[in-house]
């Protein structure tokens, strides 16, 4: 299995956290040095202050005891040597190298038996000791040479109780402790960033496992897209980027889906439809066919069933022709890319026009057709033809399924400022499951009044009331007569 963003994941945090330590380290080592050596001056100078303390203490008792006191600060090592025991003490105490100078820059006391003229000194050892002799405290590294050593020096000033400079007191201390606490420091940096390394590696790598497992669930679930299973859901619910992503992916298979599921149905459209139009074809060829074989063939032979072959088969050209008609208005008015001619028009004219149309065939069943419409002049911007063959063809229903006798009644009415138009006919009226079909292509009823249509008419008015966004309900009870109501959108003011 293929783990390329795991591993880049894995190595972006293991080089984050390496940056991470190396910056840690490089600050560490510095803020650590630094402290290190401010706590080793802090402590020197502490321990340098104690020894020039007591030495002002030791100075004073003495000096009331009638011995040299201070004055055994001037005499050099030999006037030093009746404090040897004292000094020897105190060194023991300091834990570093302690050399005493005279208020004349002399060194009258190094603990290490050294015989050192401030005279060798370099200029930048003999600032030290003059600034201790000024009064202050000061630092420097510049004594290692003399002592052997890598070696802090602190310098600070003796004081007689009237807080007069009469000496001062260099302690050097060794700075491999300082070093060796860097090292450790360092040490214990280094081992604990290895063990977090090692963390980071096995946490990093579950995280990137659990980071990419839904990516790898998308993976799949575009994988089975592509492979024609719109039925895939990717199920991943997170409240971030990837899944955003996942709902895009599962978006997109519901969508393939149902245009796959569209596609299907309008293939099978298409392959009813060949069928239908071959079956309604089929009869009239049939019977054309056959009557002419027999009047080629010397069959029909009588002049009155001649002629009854031949009105037969003109009959049945003329179905052909509504046939093809319907066929070629429907293909038109399905195709999005027909563009039907509207315009602003009277709807009342259209509708008294193809009411008048209709009276002569309502008249061979003895049918009127009423109209009752109070308005004059109701303005619709649309294809007068095809909205005159729209109501025709509810007619032509209403007249083909009506009892002899009856009426058809057409009223105009008006409804939240929609114009609506209803057809009523007192026929033989249809069935809920019936109602639900009559708009299909090619359905017809299996009743002798449905004997000579196409199956096409109401597929055609349908269409023709959805290029003009015209609402059409249809009510009717078997027995009661059917009502077709075709609610009009609002005119839009002329701007």
């Amino acid at each position: 299995m293929n783990y390329k963003i795991t591993r880049k994941l894995v190595l972006f945090i293991v080089s984050l956290l390496l940056l991470f330590s190396l910056l840690m380290s490089v600050v560490f080592a510095r803020l650590f040095s630094e402290h290190t050596l401010e706590y080793h001056q802090e402590d020197l100078k502490i321990r340098a202050e104690a020894i020039a303390s007591n030495l002002t203490e030791f100075l004073n008792s003495t000096t009331s005891s009638g011995s040299m006191g201070m004055s055994g600060m001037g005499m050099g090592m030999n006037g030093m040597k009746g404090y040897m025991p004292y000094l020897r003490g105190l060194e023991q105490v300091a834990m570093g190298n302690i050399w005493i100078v005279d208020r004349n820059a002399s060194i009258i006391y190094e603990s290490k038996g050294l015989e050192i003229e401030s005279q060798e000194l370099p200029s930048s050892a003999n600032e030290i000791i003059e600034k201790a002799l000024s009064g202050s405290t000061s630092f420097s590294e510049t004594f290692s040479d003399f002592i052997g050593i890598k070696s802090l020096t602190v310098g600070v000033p003796i004081l007689n109780d009237t807080q007069e400079v009469i000496g001062a007191v260099l302690l050097h201390a060794p700075v491999n402790n300082i070093d060796s606490s860097i090292l450790s420091g360092l040490n214990i940096l280094f081992i604990s960033a290895a063990i977090a390394l090692v963390l980071a590696i096995l946490l990093g790598t579950l995280f990137s496992l659990k980071f990419i497992a839904p990516i790898k669930k998308i993976n799949k679930a575009a994988y089975k897209l592509s492979e024609g299973d719109y039925s895939i859901q990717t199920q991943v619910i997170q409240n971030d980027e990837i899944g955003d992503l996942a709902k895009t992916v599962d978006q997109l298979a519901i969508r393939l889906d149902e245009a796959s599921k569209e596609s299907s149905r309008l293939e099978q459209s298409r392959r009813d439809f060949i069928a239908s139009v071959s079956h309604e074809l089929r009869t009239p060829v049939t019977v054309l066919r056959g009557s002419l074989e027999a009047l080629k063939d010397g069959i029909i032979e009588d002049e009155d069933q001649r002629r009854q072959y031949e009105d037969q088969m003109f009959q049945e050209v003329l179905s052909l022709q509504r046939l093809v008609d319907d066929l070629l208005s429907l293909t038109k008015l399905q195709n999005p890319d027909f563009k039907i001619s509207k315009e602003l028009l009277n709807l009342s004219e259209v509708l008294s026009d193809g009411v008048d149309a209709m009276k002569l065939l309502g008249a061979d069943k003895e049918i009127s057709l009423s109209l009752s419409n109070p308005y004059t002049f109701i303005p619709f911007t649309g294809d007068y033809g095809r909205l005159r063959q729209m109501f025709m063809a509810i007619l032509d229903n209403a007249i083909k399924f009506s009892l002899n006798r009856s009426s058809v009644d057409i009223e105009v009415g008006e409804q939240t400022g929609r114009t609506i138009v209803k057809i009523r006919d007192h026929g033989i009226g249809m069935e809920e499951k019936v109602k639900a079909h009559i708009f299909e292509k090619f359905y017809q009823t299996s009743t002798t009044e449905n004997l000579k249509g196409t199956g096409l008419g109401l597929s055609i008015v349908k269409e023709i009331a959805l290029r003009h966004d015209i609402s059409i309900d249809v009510e009717s009870r078997k027995g009661e007569g059917t009502v077709f109501s075709f609610t009009f959108p609002k005119e839009k003011a002329p701007s």
